[in-house]
């Protein structure tokens, strides 16, 4: 009896004990629910059944098809200790794809973010989070690696910012946005919370930059760095000097560096912003009206959700859906179709899966033994998240449109053969532990 790793074990245990069977059912329940609403979106126009292979409802059936067979693959066939040794190497190669689809892709809607391949188009910026969310956990999970080394914390930034650039160059600003949530995953292993207060601040004195005058956001820093470091003050005692000088130039530093966000808003928002994404920014902070313009896709969405009352209106029932209203709904505003046919009642159901699906993936991910699995459970789990915040909170006007796929229910093969390949590695890492005590 050994384990995994070749050390000396119990039996090894069968499928129904180590197999997370309850996450692979949230996973089919949810590329399920997206099938349904993907068709319930273009019904009325496209297909004549559910099964048209023309249309995108039998193309996304395809799609689940030969996702079913990546996952079984992933899950029975390679041996999980392969995608360690391998992720520099599809990091590497991602990386490359990213920055030449800019130059070889078309524009798609100002996006050059597409290869296309006959009939098949390939979004490389789908496949990047699952190599960046392995080198990163390959990286963070050796015995050496420390966020007080600063060539460590530079690598890991640097593991994701490569990536994260190279993809604002698409102009994805959408799919750049996901790789921030990786901050949570650097300070469940060990990055101070400094560094989070950081981001928040920014993003915090960036929007009250933009809706009021720039000294109400000074006065605004000034207030919360002296309450932070009397704060520290207060809780540390008065031999601890070397601590309150940290804090004393932490806090400086922070003061500094929020002037320079303040400072640097309006050149940001009025010369790298492209034109629309001022605009729907301006349009959800409120500082314009365009209902018909670029309002129009929110505003319709959220009369389509808010239509649904709570219990829907009915599949194949919403007449926000069958008569075409909001953009992209079988995409981008997937989660509308959702509410107006299945009401409160489905989008709570829907965000109860996704919740759920995050919760198993941590508790997993916490119980694991070995830290490349934690870590990259981590990262997994901060994935999902960032698309459900952004694209739920796009669909209900708390978010700037920036396009991005609700993970397994959006119409498209890259988001769904990407989360499915991202999710199944995790859970046969998983098995794999679970496999001998």
């Amino acid at each position: 009896m050994r384990y995994a790793d070749g050390m000396p074990g119990s039996l090894d245990r069968g499928l129904g004990k180590t197999v997370d069977w309850w996450l692979v059912g949230a996973y089919l329940l949810l590329v399920l629910i997206g099938w349904l609403n993907i068709y319930a979106s273009i019904h009325s126009t496209e297909p004549s059944s559910i099964f048209d292979w023309s249309a995108r409802s039998g193309k996304q059936a395809i799609w689940m098809l030969t996702a079913f067979v990546l996952d079984i693959f992933i899950l029975f066939v390679i041996n999980p200790r392969v995608w360690e040794v391998l992720s520099p190497y599809g990091y590497i190669i991602v990386f490359f794809l990213l920055v030449l689809v800019i130059f070889v892709s078309k524009d798609v809607k100002g996006s050059h973010s597409w290869f296309e391949l006959g009939p098949v188009k390939f979004q490389p910026a789908e496949i990047s989070k699952i190599t960046t969310s392995l080198v990163l956990a390959s990286v963070m999970s050796r015995p050496v690696f420390r966020f007080s080394n600063r060539k460590h914390l530079m690598a890991v930034l640097a593991i994701i910012g490569l990536p994260m650039l190279a993809i604002l160059g698409e102009s994805e600003t959408g799919s750049a946005l996901v790789y921030v949530g990786f901050i949570f995953v650097l300070y469940r292993e060990g990055l101070s919370g400094w560094w989070l207060f950081l981001m928040g601040m920014a993003i915090l004195l960036f929007i009250l930059t933009l809706v009021t005058q720039w000294w109400i956001s000074v006065a605004v820093l000034f207030v919360v760095c002296a309450v932070y470091f009397i704060q520290v003050l207060r809780s540390s005692r008065r031999e601890e000097i070397n601590l309150r000088r940290r804090s004393f130039y932490r806090t400086l530093l922070s003061f500094f560096a929020g002037v320079v966000v303040i400072l640097a808003t309006g050149f940001v928002f009025n010369n790298v912003l492209q034109d629309h994404q001022r605009k729907r920014i301006e349009v959800l902070l409120g500082l314009k009206e365009d209902p018909s313009g670029v309002g129009y896709n929110v505003r319709q969405s959220m009369i389509a959700i808010g239509s649904g009352g709570f219990g829907g209106k009915g599949y194949l029932q919403g007449t926000q859906t069958t008569y075409g209203f909001v953009p992209e709904q079988s995409t981008d505003f997937i989660f509308c179709t959702v509410g107006e046919e299945w009401g409160f009642l489905g989008c709570l159901i829907v965000i109860g899966l996704y919740v759920f699906m995050i919760w198993r993936i941590l508790n997993n991910a916490e119980r694991s033994r070995e830290a490349f699995t934690r870590v990259y459970g981590y990262c997994l789990a901060a994935c999902l998240f960032m698309h459900l915040f952004i694209n739920i909170g796009m669909t209900i006007g708390l978010m700037p449109v920036i396009g991005i796929p609700l993970p397994l229910l959006s119409y498209g093969g890259s988001s769904l053969w990407a989360f499915s390949v991202m999710l199944f590695i995790f859970i046969a890492l998983d098995r794999q532990e679970k496999k001998y005590f």
